[in-house]
């Protein structure tokens, strides 16, 4: 019977030398999938015993056949041997492939290690998910967040200070795939030695601070439309950053205010208050939020600034907005923006 457990119990699990016979991993963050199944395989098999005992393949390269002979044959000069299967929603639900795995995964080989993938977005299969070790990898939370862009900093050669790491997780976003190819650029520019700072992440990623997109939605959410409107100029043309991803970081914020806001109506104040932003926080996990207890702070704090109807005029012009880039090929990015950031002053300077 197959169990549900945590990317940080694996890790445990994985490293004491507890190697279950069959992993199952689902969930969005593919970067992590990759780093556990490669964890896995440097705690299941010696350098040495990779070249035959080391199977890496995609589902849509396996029939019924293929597969049974996989997962069936004995290692070589080891004790056991590993077997990834990627990209698992290649196969129809019909497909004779679901057949033999499942008729595998009720008598596995105690030779073999089975690793199976499922990509982003897809849903798990319940079978498998009840046949072996289940991980849900789901993209971490601010804390996990800031300890995996250190582990991968230092396996890149680096040390990176905690407002570097900052910096870098503003400037890029929760990305982790993005992260990690801005931290190979940073070894290869900076070197082992000493510690990252702030300025090198600032002139390698070409984002000074106070000029990220969570600069930009903190100027809106503080309705300072001038400053608003400043940044966008400066923000929009970074790398990676377009308006629709703009637009989605503004929606949190506001929705999250206007959360504060509800919340404050009904007599939740100062501490209490900001206790309930970041339980709702910690449940629903919204992506893109890198600091869960400044984000809770800051909503209580905004949540001041605006009425309930505000709020909700600007909830409804931050969705036509994106509505509107996302419905024709010909747009104005920057007008778009603009326009929006204006409507917001316009009802400020109204109220």
């Amino acid at each position: 019977m197959g169990q549900s457990s945590t990317f940080e119990s694996v890790h445990r699990s994985v490293k004491r030398g507890e190697i279950a016979p069959i992993y199952y991993l689902t969930g969005d963050a593919d970067v992590l999938k990759d780093d556990l199944v490669a964890m896995i395989v440097d705690a299941a098999l010696e350098s040495t015993a990779r070249d035959f005992n080391l199977d890496v393949r995609a589902a849509g390269d396996l029939d019924a056949a293929a597969l049974h002979t996989l997962v069936e044959t004995l290692p070589v000069l080891a004790d056991r041997r590993v077997v990834v299967i990627r990209a698992l929603e290649q196969w129809r639900k019909n497909a004779r492939t679901w057949e033999a795995l499942r008729r595998y995964l009720a008598r596995p080989s105690p030779t073999t290690v089975l690793i199976l993938v499922h990509g982003a977005g897809e849903p798990s299969d319940a079978g498998l998910a009840r046949a072996g070790t289940h991980i849900d990898v789901a993209v971490p939370g601010p804390d996990a967040l800031r300890r995996w862009v250190v582990a991968r900093a230092r396996r890149a050669g680096i040390e990176i200070d905690a407002e570097a790491i900052e910096h870098l997780v503003r400037s890029v976003g929760p990305d982790l795939a993005h992260l990690g190819t801005e931290l190979e650029k940073l070894a290869a520019a900076v070197g082992a030695g000493r510690p990252v700072t702030p300025a090198e992440v600032a002139q390698l990623v070409g984002v000074n601070r106070g000029e990220t997109i969570e600069d930009w939605v903190g100027a809106v959410a503080a309705r300072d439309v001038v400053r608003a409107l400043r940044l966008t100029d400066v923000v929009l043309p970074q790398a990676g950053v377009t308006a629709v991803r703009m637009l989605i970081a503004l929606g949190t914020e506001l929705v999250g205010i206007r959360l504060a806001r509800a919340l404050s109506g009904g007599g939740m104040a100062g501490a209490r208050l900001e206790r309930a932003l970041l339980e709702q926080l910690r449940r629903v996990r919204p992506a893109g939020v890198r600091d869960w207890e400044a984000q809770a702070r800051s909503w209580a704090a905004a949540a001041q600034l605006w009425t309930p109807n505000e709020l909700d005029q600007a909830i409804r012009a931050t969705y036509q907005a994106d509505r509107a880039l996302k419905s024709t090929t010909v747009s104005d990015d920057r007008a778009t923006l603009r326009s929006l950031l204006l409507s917001l002053g316009a009802g400020k300077a109204a109220a």
